[in-house]
């Protein structure tokens, strides 16, 4: 499971995403299989096609070999539900003409959050009401103890830093304008921002919009010159995650009053919303925009963006319920692991269109752009890499 993982996340940021028209001729990455015995080795990057069927092999042998009794503390390793959390992402991004892997993404998310999801999703208004303050509400949300949280691992980054409540980053940054437009702020199937049980807290000069998630953890290795090392610690699959995912494999599988329950029980938990989310809801706010009735939702553009981005995926999207519902479910899949990585996944998969924006006194100007097809959606290998002789990503 570690190996197909590590693999999974290597071939979704160096590789295109999966695509069942062209993933036998995209360009993969070396699988290893095992260890280096030689100085120099050669290697060849197959294809995509060829690295997603060798994580499948993976994953279904070691799902079976998993047990938690081994483990001193089970989610900091590859436990069951993690697992399963694991293999139900991977089989959503694996798409196939005849659908069947919507049907493993949905059997090995139902094992995750059994008949009871509304029991194994996080408590969301506990931790909202936690104060503000980025390591208190941050820390209660890496607990170990917390049941939403499958799988979690520390990583060496100073995340927590630049994009914490500090005058760091602040030109790259998740700023008023996209959370009001885009993502937080925006109205959604729940209502409005005042719903939110994490509310956002606001910081006097900082134009960042923070989701307090992973604050740092310093580890101090001279304590006489007080220097040491950034560490951050992240959820890598969560029950909120899984619900969501289980509601879009739903959508493509045409199960729209199933895709409508889970995101039902994911607002209710995630927000203090009494609405009823419904097929209907769903069409009425994110649906073709129309003047006359005040429904609907317009696309986004640069200069007038919106939580709805045109699609452009390698497989089908239906016009209509379908759209609408992975629509919805790309949007609030946003807002919940915001901060997260998880969003270039989805606009991979879905062709997202981005673009390179400046905002100058709330004049907004468009300095480059990402189409669909542009290859630089496969993140360049290291040149470190290259050099030693693994062929490089095209570039258009």
């Amino acid at each position: 499971l570690c190996r197909a993982y590590n693999h999974f996340v290597l071939v979704n940021i160096f590789s295109k995403a999966y695509s069942p028209k062209t993933s036998t001729t995209d360009l993969g990455i070396p699988y290893m299989t095992h260890l280096e015995t030689t100085v120099s080795p050669e290697y060849t990057r197959g294809t995509v096609a060829e690295v997603y069927e060798k994580i499948a092999a993976d994953i279904e042998a070691g799902l079976p070999l998993l047990n938690d009794a081994i483990y001193s503390v089970p989610k900091y390793h590859f436990n069951k539900k993690a697992g399963y959390a694991f293999a139900t992402r991977f089989y959503l991004y694996y798409v196939k003409d005849d659908k069947s892997n919507y049907d493993k993404a949905i059997q090995y998310a139902t094992v995750v959050l059994t008949e009871n999801p509304t029991a194994m999703l996080r408590d969301w208004a506990t931790v909202g009401a936690l104060s503000p303050n980025n390591s208190i509400r941050a820390t209660a949300f890496i607990n170990v103890s917390e049941k939403a949280n499958l799988l979690l691992y520390s990583t060496s980054s100073s995340w927590g830093r630049i994009h914490g409540p500090y005058g760091l980053g602040e030109k790259y940054t998740h700023n008023d304008m996209i959370a009001n437009k885009e993502t937080c702020k925006t109205i959604s199937i729940w209502g409005g921002y005042s719903m939110l049980y994490f509310s956002i807290p606001s910081y006097q000069g900082l134009p960042k919009v923070i989701m307090g998630k992973m604050a740092e953890y310093f580890e101090i290795t001279d304590p006489v010159n007080d220097i040491g090392n950034a560490h951050v610690m992240f959820p890598a699959f969560t029950t909120d995650e899984v619900i969501l995912n289980r509601a879009e494999a739903y959508t493509m599988k045409k199960d729209y009053t199933k895709a409508a329950a889970d995101l039902d029980t994911w607002i209710h938990a995630f927000t203090k919303s009494t609405n009823t989310v419904t097929v209907e809801s769903v069409n009425a706010l994110y649906g073709e925009y129309s003047e006359a009735t005040g429904t609907g939702m317009k696309f986004y553009t640069p200069k007038a963006p919106t939580p709805k981005k045109a699609l452009h995926p390698d497989f089908t999207v239906e016009s209509g319920t379908q759209e609408n519902l992975i629509h919805a479910i790309l949007h609030v899949r946003r807002i919940l692991t915001l901060h997260e990585g998880l969003r270039w996944f989805d606009i991979k998969r879905y062709g997202l269109e981005i673009y390179r924006r400046t905002v100058y006194n709330n004049e907004i100007t468009v300095n480059d752009e990402l189409k669909a097809d542009d290859s630089r959606r496969a993140i360049q290998l290291p040149q470190s890499v290259i050099t030693a002789g693994l062929e490089a990503n095209p570039r258009n």
